[in-house]
C-alpha cells in the first residue's frame, strides 16, 4: 500500500497540492511518478470534500467550486 494512503487526508492534500505546483504539469504525471492510483487519491481527498481541478493543477475544496459556480451565474 502506498504510504499516502495511510497519511491524515489534510496531509495528502497538502503534499499532493505542493507537488503539483512545483514539480508535476497534470495529476496523471504526479500518480505515475509516486505509483499511486490516480482514483484511489482523488476518492481519499473527495472524502474530505476536495476535487481535483485540472485548469488549476491542484485540488480544491467542493465549497469554493459551488461559490464560482454562483457567481458565475449571477
Amino acid at each position: 500500500m502506498h504510504p499516502w494512503l495511510t497519511m491524515d487526508p489534510f496531509i495528502v492534500l497538502s503534499l499532493a497540492n505542493m507537488k503539483l505546483r512545483n514539480f508535476y504539469h497534470s495529476l496523471d504525471a504526479l500518480c505515475e511518478d509516486i505509483n499511486i492510483d490516480k482514483i484511489v487519491l482523488i476518492d481519499k481527498l473527495y472524502d474530505i470534500g476536495y476535487h481535483y481541478d485540472e485548469k488549476g493543477n491542484h485540488f480544491i475544496s467542493n465549497d469554493l467550486e459551488e461559490i464560482e459556480t454562483f457567481k458565475t451565474q449571477s
